[in-house]
């Protein structure tokens, strides 16, 4: 028996050592393995990409829950003798890290990123996004992510650059990206634009005011009374908008008024439209098309003007003295004030509301009209259908001629359905610095006039006559929302757009993917995403399945955040428990889509694991000693004589790693996990063990070697590190018959 195994199982020992030990070995890659003759280059392939972390900071236990499964996935497709190829990358995460950075520039040095321009301030904001993506690597690899990382990626590499200016431009032509000023979610805190899915929304108190806009030319009162949380938008209404079945508004209907509105005069149309809750408020709704994303709606149908009374900043642009200039909660306080004075406040009533902030800044978001860059996913394409068309019919629809993604849990397939069904066009401009500059050019002349608009991929360049005459060139300062780039992430990984390169890489191999394991929290943010690029651009799925899974909380059910001061470094936990106890704490009890709490307890539990699974192995290795079991490469495990008895243990442990492999398949990898913990400490520790020490007959010594084998290999893609250390101290003679015996990663593992 080797000597290492006269000493408990320590974790630190042995984990770095085995990862470089993989790595040099290629175990990650799967060219690599074909090489080495490991593989088939026939093999049917098994492909994942990593869902590509945040440069903003460093993982959180919720990211090494999505490592552990992944890898545990990875892990077993590999032993099952496939290609497996998983693709490692971050993402620049542009408003999260460029928030990241401006904040600690102005901490540090109190500069702004205009006191530095947007050259260096970008040079900044890259030295950052580098720092942080090489200690998530490092955090990968400490968790023991099997990660190809010779084909690792970045959002805003090179690579990606290519194919996020090449699919703009392929929509660009095809008529799917416009410009356009519409209202969107203005961030005044962070100066930007956000999608709808980056709004949190927080319950506040606010109330609820009933009164009348003022006096019109006849010196009475405007006839209709409206409820709104938003007094200070009213200066920029251009109609009140009624149920076109409410009796009491009728004989308005079509009618126009000129109202004073606190000095301000303003024209108020009254219109009927089935939008308005007849039961809400006065049954009366004041529109305000420049400040509200369902009165712009209303305001299309209706063909009414738009008038901007907010600012970026959130500052009203009009009104009296105490209104105007001031920030919008401030300015509504004032409005409501003056309207008491002016006696047209009707009734004041507390109520809860949910405002929207902006996910990576907190700011109140101010919906505002500005020219922006959309998608537009209900358009026709030269197939006939819509983006949101493709999008639905991938999911939902089952005929042979199309594929079809299949969602774990299916519940969420019904949840994604009712989001596309309502998906609004994809505001893709953002006002930030970092990240993807959308690429079109404006030609200008010397006083600045908009001569022409080009959309290419490569910058478009001027004509010695064009220079002469002072014609200039310049890009559009907007960048693209960060969702665009990994939007493209299954397939601008393996090649695309590159026709040579996908053809001698990996697209044609693993593509579609096989599956994608992520959070059900980003379901819209990315999954909805790629399955809207991929369709368009390579008239693929992304991916066959998508794996979700839940949220990682602590041990109060609250979700884990920098804020509350309850997030945990894995890495801490690794240095003291070792990375296959995390893991499996973070396995065992996780079901698909559901939240699990994290508990440092349940970690220590599965360290004690590890350690009854090294010192179960150190038990046989010396049984085998003792009763004299040696092998040559004549005589092997399977030429020893097996008592009916310990072949029915034999049995037994088969049937044990088929019921392990029946729930990976199905996904059910918190099952799998159980079931292997249960196994080892309860049936074969406890137990087979346990008997055999009255029992020691050549049989059993090999009964207990077979059986040992099954169990590596069955837990292996859980508990990778202890199991590979247990492989490599075995003696090679146990080993026979395993093909690429030097590795337990790459061995052939139990059907």
């Amino acid at each position: 028996m080797n000597e290492i195994f006269l000493k408990p199982y320590t974790s630190s020992d042995h984990e770095k050592n085995l990862y470089e030990m993989w790595l040099n070995k290629g175990a990650f890659n799967p060219d690599e393995l074909i090489k080495r003759g490991v593989v088939s280059p026939d093999a049917n392939s098994f492909s994942m990409v990593l869902p590509p972390p945040n440069v903003t900071g460093v993982l959180h236990l919720g990211s090494s829950m999505m490592i552990a499964i992944q890898d545990s996935i990875i892990r077993r497709e590999r032993m099952m003798g496939k290609k497996t190829l998983w693709i490692p990358g971050s993402d620049h995460a542009a408003i999260a890290t460029q928030s990241v950075v401006e904040k600690k520039l102005e901490k540090e040095e109190g500069k702004r990123k205009h006191d530095l321009g947007r050259e260096e301030f970008l040079k900044r904001v890259n030295d950052f996004a580098l720092t942080s993506r090489e200690t998530i690597k490092t955090q990968m690899m400490g968790l023991g992510a099997s990660l190809d990382w010779s084909r690792e990626a970045y959002t805003l590499d090179e690579a990606r650059n290519l194919a996020v200016r090449t699919a703009f431009k392929k929509m660009y032509d095809d008529g799917l990206i416009y410009q356009k000023n519409k209202v969107i979610n203005w961030d005044p805190k962070g100066q930007t634009t956000i999608s709808d899915d980056e709004i949190v929304y927080e319950e506040r108190d606010s109330i609820l005011y009933t009164f009348y806009y003022g006096k019109m030319k006849d010196g009475n009162n405007f006839p209709i009374p409206i409820s709104t949380t938003r007094l200070e938008t009213k200066f920029g209404d251009h109609a009140v908008a009624v149920h076109p079945s409410d009796e009491r508004y009728k004989e308005y209907i079509g009618k126009t008024f000129d109202v004073n509105f606190l000095g301000e005069e303003i024209s108020l149309k009254v219109i009927a439209d089935h939008s308005v809750e007849k039961e809400f408020g006065t049954g009366a709704l004041g529109v305000t098309p420049a400040h509200s994303m369902m009165d712009a709606e209303i305001a299309m149908r209706h063909n009414l003007p738009m008038t901007q009374i907010i600012d970026e900043f959130g500052k009203l642009m009009v009104g009296p003295e105490g209104v105007k200039g001031k920030k919008a909660a401030e300015a509504r306080i004032k409005v409501a004030e003056l309207l008491k004075e002016a006696g047209l406040i009707i009734s004041e009533e507390n109520v809860k509301q949910n405002i929207s902030t902006a996910e990576r800044t907190g700011g109140i978001i101010e919906p505002l009209p500005k020219l922006q860059w959309f998608i537009d996913v209900s358009k026709k394409t030269s197939d006939g259908k819509s983006l949101k068309e493709n999008m639905l019919a991938v999911v939902l629809d089952s005929t042979p001629e199309n594929q079809k993604i299949e969602f774990i849990p299916t519940r969420f397939e019904n949840v994604y359905k009712q989001w596309i069904e309502n998906l609004r066009d994809w505001c893709i401009s953002r006002q930030i610095w970092f990240g993807h500059q959308i690429p079109v050019w404006y030609k200008k002349s010397a006083n600045s006039e908009l001569i022409e608009t080009i959309c290419q991929v490569i910058a478009p360049q001027l004509t010695d006559e064009e220079i002469s005459k002072g014609i200039i060139l310049e890009q559009d300062p907007d960048t693209l929302d960060t969702w665009f780039s990994s939007g493209l992430w299954t397939f601008s990984t393996l090649g695309w757009p590159n026709e040579q390169k996908m053809k001698e890489q990996d697209f044609g191999q693993y593509h579609p993917n096989s599956l994608l394991e992520t959070g059900r929290d980003i379901i819209f943010f990315w999954v909805a995403r790629m399955i809207l690029m991929t369709t368009y651009l390579t008239g693929q799925i992304p991916f066959k399945k998508v794996y979700l899974h839940g949220l990682v909380t602590d041990e109060k059910g609250r979700k884990i955040s920098k804020s509350l001061g309850n997030n945990i470094d894995p890495l801490d936990m690794i240095a003291k428990y070792g990375a296959d106890a995390l893991r499996m704490s973070l396995i065992v009890g996780t079901q698909p889509g559901q939240d699990s709490k994290f508990s440092e307890v349940k970690i220590k539990e599965y360290r004690n694991f590890a350690n009854k699974l090294w010192n179960a192995s150190r038990f046989v290795f010396q049984f085998a000693d003792e009763v004299g079991l040696k092998l040559s490469e004549s005589n092997s495990l399977s030429s020893i004589a097996i008592t009916e008895a310990d072949t029915k243990l034999i049995d037994e442990a088969h049937l044990f790693a088929k019921d392990v492999s029946d729930e990976f398949e199905k996904y059910h990898l918190h099952l799998a996990a159980e079931k292997t913990y249960h196994f080892i400490w309860n049936r074969f520790a406890a137990e087979i063990i346990e008997e055999s020490k009255n029992n020691k007959t050549e049989s059993r010594a090999t009964t207990l070697l077979i059986i040992l084998k099954i169990i590596l290999k069955t837990t292996h893609p859980f508990m990778p590190f202890v199991t590979e250390a247990i492989w490599q101290h075995m003696d090679n003679s146990y080993k026979q018959g395993e093909g690429d015996r030097d590795m337990l990663i790459t061995s052939t593992n139990v059907k």
